[in-house]
């Protein structure tokens, strides 16, 4: 198939590869598209093993920029989310086949932002603990993103909402992740990693988004570090692999500077998953507040960025225990 141009303007420098991109979607608004629904028409249709370079616009749709503050965050429009390129179709995809998504490049432009929401909006884990939104406007140079105290944090990209359309007609909210995909929000999904979607509707009907420069596993404030980005991926087609909801092969990074390194962890114990968790962030928001010299707020927008939570024990009942984890290399001090 003939190399497809989709009003894609090159102002950033392609990273030296080893594959070349078949076909170019730009974020320009005959690309987008704001809820699944597989009645969509594709804006490409391409042959499996054909690469794809995808311009993917903010989660929230450029209502933020580099100078935007705690106020303008508060103020976001959430209706709609998430603005995806897409959908792109894929010849000979069938509904009971696998789509097979290889991740190969994943680039920001150079800045994001994490923050939360005003607390009665209900977003985030931690909504009851902070009345108040905050952002933090990230500079972002190569692997290295700053935040606050000297603090800096290492990026490994990746699309937070990565799917195809659900069989089922009309519709389907962003927010929620589905048995096809969506906002799964798997911080492993990164360059070198490959992504199984079961397929629903004819073609797949594949679109991505909401890219995240770096986030925490757990995502805790309700935004890991946004960014507008650009996603190379090639698709083949997987009739032999029968799955029922997403699966990926990954080397990771699984934590978040990508090596193993000395960590300050802090448990949460409860019979209940969801007050571990929050007891596990609500304690590492203490230990960051009292060491490291961050305000509460901060605290939580670091969690959301770069601890990792992980299920440390569901088999001693009546008490499950959570653990978040931060390393000591982001801190200058280390």
């Amino acid at each position: 198939m003939p190399h497809h141009e989709c009003g894609h303007e090159k102002d950033h420098d392609e990273p030296a590869r080893d594959y070349e991109v078949d076909h170019h979607l730009s974020d320009a608004e005959r690309n987008i598209h704001r809820a699944w629904d597989n009645s969509l028409d594709p804006v490409l249709t391409v042959e499996p093993g054909e690469v794809v370079r995808f311009e993917c616009r903010d989660a929230v749709d450029r209502q933020l920029d580099l100078q935007s503050t705690d106020d303008d965050f508060a103020n976001v429009s959430f209706d709609p989310v998430h603005p995806l390129t897409g959908p792109v179709a894929v010849e000979g995809a069938e509904p009971g086949d696998v789509l097979e998504v290889e991740l190969l490049d994943l680039q920001h432009k150079g800045w994001g932002y994490t923050g939360f929401m005003p607390g009665e909006m209900g977003l985030g884990l931690l909504p009851e603990d902070f009345p108040d939104a905050k952002v933090h406007v990230w500079d972002l140079q190569g692997d290295k993103g700053t935040f606050v105290n000297g603090i800096e944090v290492e990026l490994d990209p990746f699309p937070g909402v990565i799917g195809v359309a659900p069989g089922a007609d009309g519709e389907h909210d962003t927010l929620p992740p589905y048995d096809t995909g969506g906002n799964m929000d798997v911080k492993h999904m990164t360059a070198g990693s490959t992504v199984y979607l079961p397929v629903e509707t004819e073609g797949a009907l594949f679109s991505t988004g909401d890219c995240h420069a770096a986030q925490g596993d757990g995502e805790v404030c309700v935004t890991g570090i946004e960014a507008p980005m650009f996603v190379t991926a090639r698709f083949n087609v997987r009739k032999d692999m029968d799955i029922e909801q997403p699966q990926l092969r990954t080397s990771g990074p699984f934590t978040p500077t990508g090596r193993d390194e000395p960590m300050y962890a802090t448990t949460g114990i409860s019979d209940d998953l969801m007050d571990a968790t929050k007891r596990a962030v609500r304690h590492m928001i203490d230990h960051l507040e009292a060491e490291r010299d961050l305000t509460r707020g901060e605290a939580y927008i670091l969690c959301s960025a770069a601890v990792d939570l992980k299920v440390s024990e569901v088999v001693d009942a009546p008490n499950w225990t959570v653990t978040a984890y931060v390393p000591d290399s982001i801190f200058p001090d280390e």
